[in-house]
């Protein structure tokens, strides 16, 4: 039986260095690399996410997801064999699953809400309004098909666990009021930046990963920092690595990266 996430889908970020040295066959390379990211994303519900990486951390960046654990775990294999191998070296990577937030509202809740704030005449209909809502939330969470922006920026997260700072001592519903006001920070670039937070308690060195997808440089650097003065981030926000690229169709990297002959 194939492995698989029983809820969500694997997300897979992967970050390589360049070394296209003498004797590399660039061009073949080139081939490989994009035969290995159109063989992930050439099953159903699979798709890769490719960037040139700014800065000197890494040159290429690859978000892959989808269901299939077998699928992820061939990918870097596929790129660290042949000629590929020969000019890629890993330089960083990180596993992580799409999840639910565990504060999202449940149905008897949005209902005891909805209830409360418009008594029961058309209860009915607001519900239903409201668990479609839900269920188009839930799909976008659990099962996102990210389109294509500019630029492509991650880093990993986790929460405090700190004498003074342990996020997870604080009562639940003082988190979730919390969450919440975290939230509405980043409700207010809708549109202007896409984020995807995905799960990695016991599967990588944080316990989340943040994607943020976005066509202005300057507007990652603002939802970033906005997030700082949240409660949330400012007494509980414990960051990893930050890297950000430039977007570019996987077909398209053999010529950004110079693996052409």
């Amino acid at each position: 039986m194939a492995a698989t996430g029983s809820g969500g889908w694997a997300v897979t970020h992967l970050y390589y260095r360049l070394h296209a040295g003498a004797g590399a066959d660039a061009d073949q390379a080139g081939k490989e690399l994009v035969a290995a990211l159109d063989a992930f994303a050439g099953a159903p519900d699979h798709q890769v996410l490719t960037c040139t990486v700014l800065g000197l951390k890494a040159d290429l960046g690859v978000m892959a997801l989808g269901p299939e654990l077998a699928r992820h775990d061939a990918l870097p294999h596929a790129l660290a064999a042949g000629a590929a191998g020969a000019v890629l070296e890993p330089a960083f990577s990180y596993v992580s699953v799409t999840e639910l937030s565990e504060y999202l509202p449940t149905v008897e809740e949005t209902r005891a809400r909805t209830l409360a704030e418009h008594g029961p005449d058309g209860l009915d209909e607001r519900m239903a309004e409201a668990e479609a809502r839900l269920a188009r939330y839930r799909e976008d969470k659990l099962h996102p098909r990210l389109p294509r922006r500019g630029l492509l920026a991650f880093y990993p997260m986790s929460k405090a666990r700190e004498p003074g700072a342990n996020w997870y001592r604080l009562p639940f519903e003082e988190r979730r009021q919390l969450m919440s006001g975290h939230a509405a920070v980043g409700r207010r670039y809708a549109g202007r930046v896409l984020q995807l937070i995905t799960g990695s308690t016991g599967l990588d060195e944080f316990e989340w990963g943040v994607t943020l997808l976005a066509d202005d440089l300057a507007v990652i650097k603002e939802i970033v920092y906005d997030m700082r003065f949240d409660e949330v981030t400012a007494s509980y926000g414990r960051f990893g690595p930050f890297l950000v690229g430039l977007t570019v169709e996987p077909a398209e990297l053999p010529g950004r990266l110079g693996l052409r002959g």
